[in-house]
C-alpha cells in the first residue's frame, strides 16, 4: 500500500510540473530605445507584448558601465518564450555587450529575467556608438 501511494505521488507531482510548463506562452516583442553614453551609459524606451492577441505597453530603462562612447536608437523584435502571465516580462535583463554602429549596424540578444523569461530579439542599431560593456534592462508594464 505505501509503494502504491508512492507511485500516486510521483505521478501527480510529474503531472502538476509538466502542466505548469504546458501553460507557457511564447508571446511576440517589440522593443525600442536609446542608448547613449561616456563610460557611464543609460537606456529609455518603450515596446510592446503582444500575448494571445492582447497587446501590453512597455517601458525599458537602464545602465551600462564599460567602454561607452556615442548615441544609437536601437530597435529589436523577436518573442518572449516562457511567459505565464504578461507580468513575468517584468524584471532586469543583464547582458555584457559589445558592438558598434556608424549610421547603421545589426544587434541580436538572448536575455533571461529573474522570473525565467526568455527574450530572444534581433534588428538593427543606427547613430554613431562604439560599446564593450556590461548593461542592465529593466522592463515594465506601463500601467
Amino acid at each position: 500500500m505505501l509503494r502504491s501511494f508512492r507511485i500516486a505521488l510521483i505521478a501527480l507531482v510529474a503531472t502538476l510540473a509538466f502542466s505548469a510548463s504546458a501553460f507557457a506562452d511564447t508571446c511576440s516583442i517589440r522593443i525600442h530605445f536609446v542608448k547613449a553614453g561616456w563610460v557611464i551609459g543609460g537606456t529609455v524606451g518603450d515596446g510592446t507584448l503582444t500575448c494571445n492577441g492582447r497587446s501590453y505597453p512597455l517601458s525599458i530603462g537602464g545602465l551600462s558601465y564599460g567602454f561607452t562612447f556615442g548615441a544609437s536608437s536601437v530597435r529589436l523584435r523577436g518573442v518572449a518564450r516562457h511567459v505565464h502571465r504578461p507580468r513575468d516580462i517584468e524584471g532586469v535583463y543583464g547582458a555584457g555587450s559589445a558592438g558598434a554602429a556608424v549610421v547603421r549596424g545589426p544587434q541580436a540578444a538572448v536575455l533571461t529575467n529573474q522570473k525565467g523569461v526568455v527574450l530572444e530579439v534581433a534588428g538593427a542599431q543606427s547613430g554613431l556608438i562604439v560599446n564593450f560593456d556590461l548593461n542592465g534592462m529593466a522592463v515594465s508594464l506601463k500601467r
